[in-house]
């Protein structure tokens, strides 16, 4: 009997993509057989009071073409964690460790569900931004 396969999830915003978000889904994609990244879609950052610089087919479309990624799929809503949970039959839940404990209720709903937070790293796209604003004005 073939042994089923170990499915990660990770979620978050991926924009401007960087060398510790490559970490954290290199990190994730070593945990088990495949990857999953739930890319929060420019309307759901929206109602988060997120603006990201990369519209989502753009940050779609670079996470896609890295090795590590298996599938990328929309999320829309908070509830979509619980609803790609379920249908993919994930075992292991994880996000930047500045989520930690945001989503340790999801084991209520799925009890066998490990719930990992990655350490940022050095660099965040916030951070990049902020630099490249101030590159700008320094230049204007």
């Amino acid at each position: 009997m073939k042994e089923k396969e170990k499915i990660v999830l990770v979620a978050g915003t991926f924009d401007i993509l960087h060398e510790s978000h490559i970490n954290m889904l290199r990190n994730a994609r070593n945990l088990g057989d495949r990857l999953i990244v739930m890319l929060s879609t420019d309307d759901f950052n929206a109602t988060k009071g997120k603006k990201a610089y990369q519209e989502y087919d753009t940050r779609k479309y670079i996470l896609e073409a890295l090795r590590y990624v298996d599938l990328v799929v929309p999320e829309q809503s908070w509830d979509d964690k619980a609803l790609y949970i379920d249908m993919f039959d994930v075992d292991i839940f994880a996000m930047g460790d500045d989520w930690r404990g945001e989503f340790d209720f999801l084991k209520e709903e799925f009890p066998s569900l490990k719930i990992m937070y990655f350490p940022r790293g050095k660099t965040s796209s916030s951070k990049i931004k902020k630099d490249l604003g101030k590159i700008y004005e320094e230049k204007n």
